[in-house]
Protein backbone atom coordinates (compact mmCIF):
# COMPACT_ATOMS: atom_id res chain seq x y z
CA UNK A 1 0.00 0.00 0.00
CA UNK A 2 2.86 2.14 0.41
CA UNK A 3 4.28 1.88 -2.61
CA UNK A 4 1.15 2.46 -4.59
CA UNK A 5 0.93 6.19 -2.47
CA UNK A 6 4.71 7.03 -3.44
CA UNK A 7 3.92 6.42 -6.66
CA UNK A 8 0.90 8.39 -6.97
CA UNK A 9 2.95 11.01 -5.47
CA UNK A 10 5.55 10.97 -7.81
CA UNK A 11 3.29 10.54 -10.29
CA UNK A 12 1.49 13.59 -8.97
CA UNK A 13 4.52 15.52 -9.01
CA UNK A 14 6.14 14.64 -12.55
CA UNK A 15 5.77 17.49 -14.92
CA UNK A 16 7.20 16.28 -18.11
CA UNK A 17 3.26 14.85 -19.29
CA UNK A 18 1.75 17.92 -18.63
CA UNK A 19 4.08 19.97 -20.20
CA UNK A 20 3.89 17.82 -23.17
CA UNK A 21 0.02 18.14 -23.00
CA UNK A 22 0.06 22.05 -23.35
CA UNK A 23 2.66 21.85 -26.19
CA UNK A 24 0.05 19.59 -28.10
CA UNK A 25 -2.57 21.56 -26.93
CA UNK A 26 -0.97 24.62 -28.26
CA UNK A 27 0.02 22.63 -31.89
CA UNK A 28 -3.14 21.78 -32.49
CA UNK A 29 -5.03 25.34 -32.16
CA UNK A 30 -2.10 26.51 -34.65
CA UNK A 31 -3.05 23.95 -36.74
CA UNK A 32 -6.80 24.60 -36.63
CA UNK A 33 -6.60 28.38 -37.27
CA UNK A 34 -4.24 28.01 -40.36
CA UNK A 35 -6.81 25.36 -42.04
CA UNK A 36 -9.22 28.04 -41.04
CA UNK A 37 -7.32 30.08 -42.71
CA UNK A 38 -6.55 28.42 -45.77
CA UNK A 39 -10.53 27.63 -46.23
CA UNK A 40 -11.17 31.35 -46.24
CA UNK A 41 -8.02 31.77 -48.69
CA UNK A 42 -9.39 29.09 -50.99
CA UNK A 43 -12.85 30.19 -50.91
CA UNK A 44 -11.29 34.34 -51.59
CA UNK A 45 -9.25 33.07 -54.49
CA UNK A 46 -12.06 30.58 -56.09
CA UNK A 47 -14.57 34.05 -56.01
CA UNK A 48 -11.54 36.05 -57.83
CA UNK A 49 -11.17 33.47 -60.88
CA UNK A 50 -14.73 32.95 -60.91
CA UNK A 51 -14.99 36.55 -61.27
CA UNK A 52 -12.32 36.89 -63.96
CA UNK A 53 -13.58 34.13 -65.86
CA UNK A 54 -17.00 35.75 -66.11
CA UNK A 55 -15.46 39.19 -67.28
CA UNK A 56 -13.50 37.86 -70.28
Amino acid sequence: MIDAIKTAMTLAADRKAVTALEYAMIAGIIVAVIAVGFGVLATNISDKFNSVGIGI
